[in-house]
């Protein structure tokens, strides 16, 4: 399902069908996911649930997926773990993080599997073969098309997206340009935050095509000429970034476009100039 507007909650809760499994299984068929790994992700996440946090969680996230109430530090130091030895092919990987993020009933759960995607042991599966860029890209898509909230799209836009165009630029830049003038406003806003956290490896050029057919009254614009708030807030987020690097093309930038920009953009952009 694509989103093309920002929509009023996270995400819809998900009944999975697997089995609960109690021991890794081995030589799982390429394409099926690991039921096991699965399970003891599910099982392992759940016991660390705090569900007075998990109110809390829920109402900042503005999500109508429930939380278990585990932090982000703890996810990761459960998760981790249960992943250092798992070394699947590539359908495997893919397939069992899809079952994961698909099946979810628990936000936690698609943090999880974001785990599985940038697994450091997968990145062979990301970068090399075949499958990459493309298989990698169409994975990112689903992802953010899916996932259509920030805290699931920004770590997909700099993670998986930002490693294909860095490593696979010529070939990742051409689906970024696609992107950003896509009506579903989260493949936009990968586009144009894929490069944050890129530094002398940003590609200015890129950049500026992403940035520009979401300015202020350009053709996503609302009736009164202005963006998205997750667009204005990206534009600003990439530019201050790239600032750090590059000061000079940031003040010129805003100085030849500022008509065009929003106030937040300009703001975010000069922030630290």
């Amino acid at each position: 399902m694509t989103a093309t507007a920002r929509p009023a909650a996270c995400g819809q809760p998900a009944r999975s069908t697997l089995t609960t499994v109690t021991s890794p299984t081995l030589g799982t068929p390429p394409g099926q996911p690991d039921a096991a790994l699965v399970e003891r992700i599910r099982h392992t996440l759940a016991a660390l649930g705090d569900p007075q946090r998990a109110a809390g969680q829920q109402a900042y996230m503005k999500s109508t997926m429930p939380y278990l109430g585990v932090t982000m530090g703890e996810l990761r130091r459960a998760v981790r773990p249960l992943l250092r030895r798992w070394a699947p092919d590539r359908a495997t990987w893919e397939a069992t993080l899809r079952h994961l993020w698909d099946g979810a009933s628990h936000r936690e759960y698609r943090y999880a599997a974001l785990e599985i995607a940038h697994h450091r042991l997968a990145a062979a599966h990301r970068l090399s073969g075949p499958e990459a860029p493309a298989g990698t890209l169409e994975l990112a898509r689903y992802l953010v098309t899916t996932g259509a909230w920030w805290d699931l799209v920004d770590p997909v836009a700099t993670g998986l997206v930002r490693e294909s165009l860095l490593t696979h630029p010529a070939a990742t830049a051409r689906v970024l340009r696609e992107w950003a003038v896509d009506p579903d406003l989260w493949l936009r806003r990968t586009a144009i935050i894929a490069q944050v956290g890129a530094k002398q490896g940003t590609d200015p050029v890129l950049l500026a095509d992403v940035i520009e057919p979401n300015l202020e009254g350009g053709a996503f614009a609302d009736r009164a000429g202005r963006q998205d708030f997750f667009i204005r807030k990206a534009i600003g987020w990439v530019l201050r970034d790239y600032a750090y690097v590059e000061p000079g093309f940031v003040r010129q930038y805003v100085e030849t476009r500022r008509s065009r920009m929003a106030g937040l953009s300009i703001r975010e952009a000069l922030k630290h100039l």
